[in-house]
C-alpha cells in the first residue's frame, strides 16, 4: 500500500514551502511485470486538473496499473490508455470538468487589477518621450545623435525573446483541452502585449492537453519550437543582452528615473516581472506532460532565473520523439 498525503493544489504555481513526502511501504511489493518497486520523485509543485480519481487497477493483460489523479503525491501527468499518445503528451480527457475555478477567478481579478494599474495608475509624465523611445527602439528613427539607455535597450529586446520561450513551453503541453481558443493565438499576440495578453489564456486554460499527432512533429510550428537550435539561440542572445545591461553601470540610475516617469518603461518592466514569475509553473507543466520530471527536475530551481532558466530547460529537455511510452504500452510490449 502507498500512503499518500492530502495536498491543496491549484492550477498555478504555489510559492509555499517545497514538500518532500516519503514513500512508505508495509512489506508489500506491487507486482508489475517483473515485481519492480515503484518509487516517486519529490513533489515541488502540484497541478489541479479539476477532477479527482481514486487509485484503480486495470486488469487488462492480467497486469496491475496504478492510475493516479493530479492531486496525488506524484508530480506526473496521469497515465491513461485512451488519453495518451506514443510521444508522452497526454490526450483528450475530462480534465477541468467540474473543477475548482477559484484559482481562475482569483487570477482574473489579479489580471484586472494589473490592467487597471497600467492604464490608470502607472506614471505617465513623458508621453512624447515614450513615443520617441518606441520609434527609436523599433529602428524607425535614424541616427540623430541620441544614445539610448543600454539597460532599456536590453529590456526591449529581451521582451522580444519571451514570447518565443512561452510558445515553446505552451505548445503543445500547455494547450487547453476545454478551451476552443488556440494557444497559438495568444502566443502570437504576446509579441505585442506580453504577459498582459497571456494572462487571459492562463485563466481559461484547463488541462490535460489534447493529443499530438505524428504529422505535427515535422510541421510548423512544432518543428521550430522543438528545435534545439531555437533554444540555444534564445539562451545565447538572452545571456548576451543581460551581460550588456549588467556592464552598463552608469545607465542603471537613468533607467530608474525612466521607470519613475515613463509609462512605457514602467509597464515593460512590470511585464518582464510577470513573465519571469509565471515561467517556473509552465516549465513544471511541460516536464510533467512529457513524463520527464524524474530526469529534468534538477532544472526546475533554475527556472526562477529570468529568461535564462527557462531557456536552459528548453535546451536540455527531451524531444517529443524520444519520450518514453506509457506504462500501459510497456506492459503490452512485454
Amino acid at each position: 500500500m502507498i500512503a499518500s498525503a492530502n495536498l491543496i493544489s491549484c492550477n498555478f504555481l504555489s510559492f509555499g514551502p517545497l514538500l518532500h513526502p516519503k514513500l512508505h511501504h508495509k512489506n508489500t511489493l506491487l507486482s508489475l511485470s517483473s515485481s519492480s518497486l515503484l518509487a516517486r520523485p519529490p513533489i515541488l509543485l502540484q497541478l489541479n486538473y479539476g477532477w479527482r480519481r481514486p487509485i484503480s487497477l486495470n486488469k487488462k493483460n492480467c497486469n496491475s496499473q496504478i492510475c493516479l489523479s493530479s492531486i496525488s503525491e506524484d508530480p506526473i501527468v496521469e497515465e491513461r490508455e485512451s488519453d495518451e499518445d506514443e510521444n508522452g503528451v497526454e490526450g483528450d480527457g475530462d480534465g477541468g470538468s467540474g473543477g475548482d475555478w477559484t484559482t481562475s477567478i482569483l487570477l482574473f481579478f489579479f489580471w484586472a487589477a494589473i490592467m487597471y494599474y497600467v492604464f490608470n495608475l502607472a506614471p505617465n509624465q513623458t508621453p512624447s518621450r515614450d513615443l520617441y523611445f518606441v520609434k527609436k527602439l523599433s529602428n524607425l528613427v535614424g541616427d540623430d545623435g541620441f544614445e539610448m539607455n543600454k539597460v532599456l535597450v536590453s529590456l526591449w529586446y529581451i521582451m522580444g525573446l519571451w514570447p518565443i520561450v512561452y510558445s515553446m513551453l505552451l505548445i503543445p503541453s500547455g494547450r487547453s483541452s476545454k478551451s476552443g481558443i488556440p494557444v497559438g493565438l495568444f502566443a502570437t499576440l504576446s509579441f505585442f502585449g506580453g504577459a498582459y495578453v497571456l494572462l487571459p489564456y492562463f485563466i481559461i486554460w484547463r488541462p490535460p492537453p489534447p493529443k499530438v499527432k505524428e504529422g505535427e512533429l515535422s510541421s510548423w510550428p512544432l518543428n521550430f519550437l522543438e528545435s534545439k537550435l531555437t533554444a540555444g539561440f534564445l539562451g545565447a542572445v538572452g545571456l548576451g543582452l543581460i551581460v550588456y545591461a549588467g556592464l552598463a553601470q552608469g545607465d542603471w540610475q537613468e533607467f530608474y528615473q525612466y521607470f519613475r516617469e515613463s509609462k512605457l518603461v514602467h509597464a515593460t518592466s512590470l511585464d518582464f516581472t510577470l513573465l519571469s514569475a509565471f515561467a517556473p509553473f509552465w516549465v513544471y507543466n511541460d516536464m510533467t506532460a512529457r513524463k520527464c520530471y524524474d530526469k529534468t527536475a534538477w532544472l526546475l530551481p533554475f527556472s526562477i532565473i529570468p529568461l535564462l532558466g527557462p531557456a536552459l530547460y528548453l535546451l536540455l529537455r527531451p524531444p517529443l520523439t524520444t519520450m518514453p511510452v506509457s506504462l500501459e504500452s510497456t506492459l503490452k510490449s512485454d
